[in-house]
């Protein structure tokens, strides 16, 4: 899900007990934590409770009540309201939603004020993000565009009259970009920072809700723009920095304030890491306009906005003396550390994550996004049920936004097939099925799967025609996201379109679904061999029983080579981790597997080659071929193998097709780009030995 990439949890997350935050802990709906207004974050630094002998701790809020905020608003002295956006987004992040969009509403009910405006704005595009409704969508934009067009305003006017076009890039009418943000006033160069930013909302929310390529095209613009901008604010910043350092004044421009200094190391920061995530063939169109994604650069800009390194679990900047839009940066290193890193390798960085959820975690203790989070943390560290405990807490904390309970039951629901419990996975996707709305298609699948193993479990026939039904309004469930379609919609499209055509079977679909989710990769090596390898032995049991007569199986409907290269796939996936745990997993010293090592990657290789060896004679699942040889390739690699394990990972990157012969083209198969992005991934990986 797009909207469900954020996170949190307590300074205990690297082992204690995952129950330290409990209901009714300082920081609960409706309770604030220190005396006194600190200072305005940024903006003048004052003394920090005068008179005290103790040190606040550094994650302690800025604000106990709302600061003033002046009733008549002059463009000249919009920075003045940062500390009541401070504030709003404080009550943002302690999950009271609707008290802070009543608060940015009730400050600026025009709709006029620099940040309160786009503040709102932010807000509503939130919302149109987690509900994916098309009244959301639209109000989102329609306030998304307001504080553009606000912010627009606020900037310094062009020295002629130009294509109102060429406005929008600065680099298209001055040559030395620096030079005429140095001409700004603090109001101005706010007024673009927050245009770029209003404008990528915008954009975003305009790719999701468009229908048509036009329409994508006009908001990719819109995207390079934003780029642009952020580009020529870092390359002022930078100036201006060294220019103080030449100087003696310290290594950076003290005259500028942490507001308008995080913002851009928000933007440069995220600018160069959604860049570096591109695919090869977009990357090589982007680079055509001169555009590059530094990864390095995009992590570091944006550990540098709180103050974050290697060698301290502290930040160097305390939440009083923060940029408004430090949170923002802490939350995209961690979406980057515990959520991107499903499709890379490379500046991936797990404990930097837990430092960063631990500081926010005392900060906002019923934070939502932070115990999403933490629920992520646990994912990757392989530990499911601490997981659930997270999301469970993650509705507890608030009531108020639905949709955002939605993301805890998605997660859950993988979580729970993380731990072969079908029945708990079920209930998250029957959820997720009557009232999410982010994409049907793959929620009434998930369930209709579930429904179908406790069917089998339970040999409740009622529960397996209930799940036919369901299986039956997949296909007519898909979307588009500018007039195209979504890769695993369209594959759980075809799968429910191959139950219809094999008189009501899958095989293994609630396990293979569990892979395409990385979910075994995060299973405990005990649920793995005592509950999800037994899975696969079954069904392989079932199809060499009909060995030599495959027309008989399952009463002759078909589909025995995909089942059995399906089935020898997964069971290839299982004795690799049992292998070789994923390297973020914390292993239990005392847990004793039945399986030795040695066994595990003799068998698992033993396996995949079964796949390539009856790849040709697979009629629909052709994708499982080509996961067969990257997961090989990993496995190899775990091994220390390289050159093996090299040519594995470039064979499914060949653009050959693997499983048939020369004259039997099947054209693209399902999650095509989606595995070659993660087999790029792991190439690079392996040239730089990180793999």
């Amino acid at each position: 899900m797009l909207g469900s990439l954020l996170g949190l949890a307590t300074s205990t997350l690297g082992g204690g007990n995952p129950s330290v935050v409990e209901k009714g802990d300082a920081g609960s709906p409706g309770s604030v934590q220190t005396t006194t207004p600190l200072s305005s974050p940024g903006i003048g630094s004052e003394e920090v409770e005068k008179g005290s002998n103790s040190p606040q701790p550094s994650w302690t809020p800025a604000y106990q009540s709302p600061p003033p905020v002046k009733a008549k608003y002059k463009p000249e002295e919009a920075l003045d309201d940062l500390p009541g956006v401070c504030y709003a987004l404080q009550l943002f992040l302690e999950s009271h939603m609707l008290e802070a969009e009543e608060y940015c509403h009730k400050n600026d009910k025009k709709k006029e004020r620099l940040y309160f405006a786009t503040g709102f704005g932010l807000i509503q595009c939130v919302k149109g993000l987690m509900s994916y409704e098309d009244d959301d969508l639209v109000a989102g934009l329609a306030h998304t565009r307001q504080g553009n067009h606000i912010a627009d305003l606020h900037r310094k006017k062009q020295a002629f009259l130009g294509s109102r076009v060429a406005g929008y890039v600065v680099s298209a009418i001055h040559s030395n970009p620096v030079a005429f943000i140095k001409s700004m006033t603090p109001v101005e160069r706010h007024a673009e920072l927050v245009y770029a930013e209003s404008l990528f909302e915008k954009a975003l929310l305009g790719i999701v809700y468009s229908g048509d390529w036009l329409a994508f095209i006009k908001e990719a613009l819109n995207m390079r723009t934003t780029i642009t901008i952020y580009r020529q604010l870092g390359q002022y910043l930078d100036t201006v920095d060294a220019e103080a350092a030449e100087r003696g004044d310290g290594p950076i421009d003290k005259s500028i304030d942490p507001h308008f200094r995080s913002g851009v190391y928000l933007g440069v920061g995220l600018s160069n890491l959604i860049l570096s995530l591109m695919p090869g063939k977009l990357m090589t169109l982007v680079e055509l306009f001169g555009y590059h994604g530094d990864r390095k650069l995009g992590l570091e800009m944006l550990a540098k906005a709180g103050g974050w390194t290697k060698d301290s679990d502290e930040p160097s900047v305390p939440a009083a003396e923060e940029g408004i839009r430090r949170v923002v940066c802490d939350m995209v290193l961690m979406i980057f550390h515990l959520v991107i890193s499903s499709f890379t390798f490379d500046g991936v960085d797990v404990s930097m994550a837990r430092k960063i959820l631990d500081w926010n975690l005392k900060r906002f203790p019923n934070g939502v996004f932070f115990l999403f989070g933490a629920g992520r943390l646990a994912v990757c560290r392989a530990q499911p049920e601490r997981a659930i405990h997270y999301y469970t807490r993650a509705m507890e904390s608030q009531s108020q936004y639905r949709n955002l309970h939605h993301i805890s039951y998605w997660e859950m629901a993988l979580a729970n097939m993380s731990l072969w419990d079908v029945k708990a996975s079920l209930e998250c996707w029957r959820t997720l099925e009557k009232e999410a709305t982010w994409s049907k298609a793959i929620y009434t699948y998930g369930l209709a799967i579930c429904m179908l193993e406790v069917a089998e479990q339970e040999k409740n026939e009622d529960m397996r025609k209930e799940a036919a039904k369901l299986m039956k309004k997949v296909p007519d469930l898909r979307q588009k996201i500018a007039g195209k379609s979504i890769p695993l919609e369209k594959l759980v499209a075809r799968k429910a379109r191959k139950f219809e055509s094999q008189k009501g079977r899958l095989a293994l679909p609630v396990l293979e679904l569990t892979y395409i989710f990385q979910g075994i990769q995060h299973s405990p090596g005990r649920i793995i061999v005592s509950k999800i390898l037994p899975e696969t032995e079954r069904v392989l049991a079932k199809l060499e029983a009909c060995a030599g007569n495959e027309k008989k199986y399952e009463g002759g409907s078909g589909g025995y080579w995909d089942d059995y290269c399906i089935a020898k796939f997964l069971q290839g996936v299982c004795l690799r981790y049992v292998a070789y745990p994923d390297q973020d997993a914390e292993i239990d010293p005392n847990e004793k597997l039945d399986i030795t090592k040695e066994d595990a990657e003799r068998r698992a290789e033993q396996a995949f080659r079964a796949v390539f060896e009856h790849g040709p004679k697979i009629e629909f699942d052709h994708h499982i071929v080509y996961h067969a040889h990257y997961e090989l390739g990993r496995l190899l690699a775990c091994q220390g193998k390289v050159d093996e394990a090299r040519h594995e990972f470039e064979l499914v990157l060949s653009g050959k097709h693997l499983e048939v012969g020369p004259s039997g083209k099947k054209g693209k198969y399902s999650l095509e780009n989606a595995l070659h992005m993660r087999t790029h991934a792991a190439n690079d990986a392996l040239s730089r030995r990180r793999l």
